[in-house]
């Protein structure tokens, strides 16, 4: 910033240097706000977290794919059995930790009795992870 003087001889040339003095101001002002903020970074609130352990994740549940045709035939994962075999397994694997996972799949043309059955059938022996396999409609 070129400042009037009362000497006619410089007056009317231009100024080449650049005035430092504001950009030194504000570096030091700049230095002050980072050595004031810097402690308030690196200071934390003592803090007792709870402990945690972990568990082992339990085993997966077996599952069984139980099947009824549109004749009234029921299938345990892809093999024929009549009611009372599959009542006999049902018990059996009503008794085992962790409970299997039943998905039923039914023909649409089965009869609604055999279905009804078969999951009384299931309740009958504890088991109640049961679940309705179908195609979804195009």
């Amino acid at each position: 910033m070129a400042f009037a003087s009362f000497d006619k001889k410089g007056g009317a040339a231009p100024v080449a240097e650049i005035n430092m003095v504001p950009l030194i101001d504000v570096m030091l002002v700049l230095l002050v706000i980072f050595i004031v903020t810097a402690p308030l970074l690196t200071h934390s609130v003592p803090l007792t977290l709870p402990q945690a352990t972990a568990r082992p994740t339990p085993p997966a549940a077996a599952k069984i794919d139980l099947s009824i045709d549109a004749d009234g035939q029921r299938y345990w994962n892809g093999q024929k059995v009549d009611r009372s075999e599959l009542q006999a397994r049902l018990q059996a694997e009503g008794q085992r930790q962790p409970q299997p996972e039943i998905h039923l799949r039914a023909d649409e043309a089965a009869a609604y009795r055999t279905v009804a059955e078969t999951l009384a059938d299931a309740s009958r022996a504890g088991l109640s992870k049961i679940g309705f396999v179908s195609q979804p409609a195009p």
